[in-house]
């Protein structure tokens, strides 16, 4: 981790979205382990899961004990071990996954229990990148930037190499004053769209949303309190009981009426003049949804599974089954 100004020690959170069930990936999972399991409890990609190779990035740039990871109470045979040495209060425990918004602001929420003047980087627990430090840099780059900007929210873009419509596009604006990266505005926010809408996207320099989102906390809770004043306003009524003993009770009670929403389409979708986007250069990316880009990061890097039982033939033709055959990954830059 870079030392810095105490700033850069201090003053940084992070959110690990690690709650989701992964059904598109769950055929491949299967055959790993012989059960069901979330994607992000599973060794897809190496030797060790997801959650861990996320966990893993993150620390290059923020304290473990600064970092929550968000999951969801039915996964808890999964996320007890994988969580065993990461202290209760860094554990965020949905009752229910009801979509990636109530994900993120409960883990905001717990985390300005403990750090309220801090900024937060949130973090997918499914993807896969080629250089964890090269594409932190970037992360701490989005850090200073929301220093500088503190009213702007940095999304992390990736640049399109096709008209992918299984990811969210951002279409990069005016180049905002920031001296610590060149940052731009956000001027179309479109999440997954049509084939050609997104075909147009990419010729016009848009790039794929990443989902690792860099703001200061009050800003990021602020925005969802103006684009989801009825979630926000359901969060706040158990806001007292956030992050003592008795939360389980208000909070599951709290969750069994909320409906499934999602960050990128109720929240950034309805506020791009908020957003920012910071292009990641010189790292390769991909989001692990489905078992078509695993398949291809087994093959571009060489991280064929080596699952006792199962034939390296037989697991890449389950992935290949079910694979989307466009090149899912950022070119080298």
């Amino acid at each position: 981790m870079n030392s810095g100004s105490d700033y850069t020690i201090d003053n940084r959170s992070a959110i690990i979205l690690a709650g989701g069930e992964g059904v598109r990936l769950r055929p491949l999972t299967e055959k790993i382990t012989g059960f069901q399991i979330p994607k992000q409890f599973c060794p897809v990609v190496g030797d060790t899961t997801l959650l861990e190779q996320t966990r893993f990035r993150v620390a290059h740039s923020v304290f473990a004990q600064k970092t929550k990871v968000v999951v969801a109470h039915r996964h808890e045979r999964f996320y007890l071990p994988a969580l065993a040495g990461m202290s209760k209060r860094n554990i965020v425990v949905q009752p229910e996954d009801k979509g990636t918004a109530p994900a993120i602001l409960y883990g905001a929420m717990r985390t300005a229990e403990d750090a309220p003047n801090d900024s937060v980087a949130i973090f997918p627990s499914d993807h896969f990148v080629n250089d964890d430090r090269r594409f932190m840099d970037h992360v701490e780059a989005a850090f200073d930037i929301v220093e500088e900007l503190p009213d702007t929210i940095v999304l992390l873009g990736i640049a399109a190499d096709s008209p992918d419509t299984s990811y969210g596009w951002v279409e990069p604006g005016a180049q905002l004053p920031a001296k610590s990266g060149a940052v731009f505005r956000v001027s179309n926010f479109v999440e997954k769209p049509v084939f050609g809408k997104a075909t147009e996207l990419m010729f016009r320099g848009g790039m794929w949303n990443s989902f690792v989102i860099v703001a200061k906390l009050r800003t990021l809770l602020d925005l969802i309190s103006v684009t989801l004043p009825e979630l926000f306003g359901a969060f706040a009524m158990v806001k007292d009981a956030i992050g003592t003993p008795f939360e389980a009770g208000p909070v599951g009670q709290m969750y069994r009426d909320l409906p499934s929403v999602n960050f990128s389409h109720d929240v950034l979708g309805r506020s791009p003049e908020r957003l920012a986007v910071l292009p990641v250069t010189g790292v390769a990316w991909t989001d692990l949804g489905d078992p078509g880009r695993v398949a291809e990061v087994w093959d571009r890097y060489g991280l064929r599974p080596s699952w006792p039982g199962l034939h390296v033939g037989s697991a890449t033709g389950v992935a290949n089954s079910a694979a989307n055959k466009e090149n899912v990954f950022n070119r080298q830059i």
